[in-house]
């Protein structure tokens, strides 16, 4: 499976994005996904967080609140929409995969979880 980001860019502090990770090559419609970030000299950690069926949602608490994880099934395509963005929001994120048979309802948390990546979008929230 390939998964595409995009919709990264160049926001003033308090502005919206909204970030698109099209699946290809399989279906994701059956498999919990997740957005995650990595900040320049910092690892790579988890965003938010949805099960297959889409009825479950995790956020780290840096964003509860600001962000809103989506999937639209039909279309194999996976959504970010940020709110209220901040300056420490400034990161590469990427969307990821995780083909582990689960419960419709588990959200995958863990970075080891995830089998697939995307390539990352870049995200720079600054005046």
């Amino acid at each position: 499976v390939q998964l595409q980001a995009s919709g990264g860019g160049l926001v003033q502090p308090g502005g919206s994005l909204r970030l698109s990770c099209a699946a290809s090559g399989r279906t994701v419609s059956s498999v919990g996904m997740g957005w995650f970030r990595q900040a320049p000299g910092k690892e790579r950690e988890i965003v938010a967080g949805i099960s297959k069926s889409g009825g479950r949602t995790y956020y780290d608490d840096s964003v509860k609140g600001r962000f809103i994880i989506s999937r639209d099934n039909a279309k194999n395509t996976l959504y970010l929409q940020m709110y209220s963005l901040k300056p420490e929001d400034t990161a590469v994120y990427y969307c990821a995969a995780d083909f582990t048979p689960a419960r419709s309802d588990y959200v995958p948390g863990r970075r080891i979880e995830y089998d697939y990546w995307g390539q990352g979008t870049l995200v720079t929230v600054s005046s």
